[in-house]
């Protein structure tokens, strides 16, 4: 079982959130050792078991006494501790999900979004804390999923597990992307646009879904509808947010 089918979306949020805190500590490493610890499947009910004492163990080894500053100010270690329990992340919490069923919009694409906050566009691909997953037609959309990057990140190529996450959409945005990993994407079937501007998602796929009433031949070919041309919204869409 992987790590990323052994916690909960909240879970993988809020160790995401403590690992950055921490200097020097990344999210991966982190889950690892609290899982280590704690034992699968990580749940908010076992992170709110962690302890400062807890936490100082876990970077400085298990002999770290009470008084081993292991790096981190105590402040840090509390302040860690408290994101793990779920204080304080009222700013990024999940967004609510709307009820899907395979089928249920007709004419539609599934569209990924690069998040950290709420429902906002505003993250960059090989970082963001999620991806935000719709359903979008041309008249209808719905929030299906929230996938957590986490256990992506403590793969041995993390653009590659990053991208299978979004394997199933068919265009993927975010604010920035390298070359090497937006031919991974690439090669998943998703699009991937840039819009360096932050800004809510749903912003986005109104315009988006204008664009659906003339798709391109790939994106028709997945509606099953006439093809036209995408290629000037999406080039327009990219020169307006870099502006």
């Amino acid at each position: 079982m992987s790590k990323s089918q052994s916690m909960t979306h909240e879970a993988a949020l809020r160790i995401a959130l403590a690992a950055r805190e921490i200097p020097g500590l990344g999210a991966a490493g982190l889950v690892t050792a609290i899982a280590e610890r704690l034992g699968l499947p990580l749940t908010e009910t076992k992170l709110k078991q962690i302890t400062v004492t807890d936490l100082r163990e876990i970077i400085a080894g298990d002999h770290a006494d009470e008084n081993c500053a292991v790096g981190v100010e105590q402040d840090v270690l509390k302040g860690a501790v408290r994101l793990l329990w779920g204080e304080g992340v009222e700013n990024s919490e999940l967004p609510t999900l709307d009820a899907y069923t395979e089928g249920d919009l007709p004419g539609s694409i599934r569209v990924a979004f690069a998040s950290n906050n709420g429902e906002e566009l505003d993250g960059h691909f090989g970082s963001c804390e999620r991806f935000l997953i719709y359903q979008v037609s041309p008249t209808d959309v719905r929030l299906i999923d929230a996938r957590p990057t986490l256990a992506a990140d403590d793969e041995e190529d993390r653009n590659v597990a990053r991208a299978a996450l979004i394997a199933d959409c068919q265009v993927v945005y975010m604010q920035s992307i390298g070359g090497p990993a937006a031919a991974k994407v690439v090669r998943t079937g998703a699009h991937p646009i840039k819009i360096p501007k932050a800004g809510p998602t749903r912003d986005v796929i109104v315009r988006l879904q204008q664009a659906l009433l003339t798709p391109p031949p790939w994106l028709a070919k997945v509606m099953g509808v006439p093809a036209a041309s995408l290629a000037q919204y999406m080039d327009a869409e990219e020169a307006e947010e870099e502006a």
